[in-house]
């Protein structure tokens, strides 16, 4: 499988960069108390700081909307996935428990301050490519509902559209029964990349210390826009 990043992205934003971590023979479930008692602290700490600060303060928020200015993409009609999650816990509503996989995506997504999406591999034929969607591509949210992807971030397969940093597709999602799955971290454009590396390294751990199996990390960026994983 070849993944890459377009240049439709990176004529606007060089120093974007995306992180891909593959994982083989995991074990999904409930998510054990550990997991809920943390993402349920690491909420509890966001809503109090939002006592004294707004949303917009968080570095990961604010650069993200640059990202989306910058690529003609309007942050306050579509937002970053990770934004939503900050502002659905300054309303007070807790992220629902899911699955130990989803719940660790959403958990990894507010701290890094990022948006993050999980993916069933087994669903994904070919390729991974991300770029700025046209007219053709139509994406089913998790939701059930049919999303424009023209002008927004997206990523496809060779079957269409299945996930961005805005709405993940019904298609690709991942459940208990999930064996393998990609994850793809889209990165603050300003964490170099030896740091970016060592996130994705630490992600990595955490996932598969929860869920066993194997994983395999890349990283994506002006002077590396296409590997092939396997």
């Amino acid at each position: 499988m070849k993944i890459e990043l377009h240049d439709s992205i990176l004529k606007q934003v060089p120093n974007f960069k995306v992180g891909f971590i593959f994982y083989k023979d995991i074990v999904i479930d409930e998510s054990p108390q550990m997991l809920k008692g943390r993402l349920d602290f690491f909420q509890e700490k966001i809503a109090a700081d939002l006592h004294e600060q707004t949303v917009l303060d968080y570095k990961g928020v604010l650069e993200w909307r640059d990202i989306f200015k910058k690529l003609d993409i309007d942050p306050t009609r579509y937002r970053p996935s990770h934004e939503a999650l900050f502002r659905r816990v300054a309303k007070g509503k807790r992220l629902p428990f899911l699955n130990s996989a989803v719940d660790l995506n959403n958990f990894f997504s507010l701290q890094y301050e990022i948006p993050i999406g999980l993916y069933n591999k087994d669903v994904l034929q070919d390729y991974i490519k991300i770029f700025i969607g046209t007219k053709n591509e139509r994406l089913e949210g998790l939701n059930h509902r049919i999303n424009n992807m023209e002008g927004k971030i997206v990523s496809v397969d060779s079957i269409g559209p299945f996930g961005s940093p805005i709405v993940d597709s019904h298609r690709s999602k991942v459940e208990t029964t999930t064996r393998n799955a990609v994850q793809i971290f889209y990165l603050q454009p300003s964490l170099p990349l030896n740091k970016s590396e060592q996130l994705l390294q630490s992600a990595a751990k955490m996932f598969t210390q929860l869920h066993s199996g194997e994983s395999s990390i890349f990283l994506l960026h002006q002077e590396s826009s296409e590997i092939d994983v396997c």
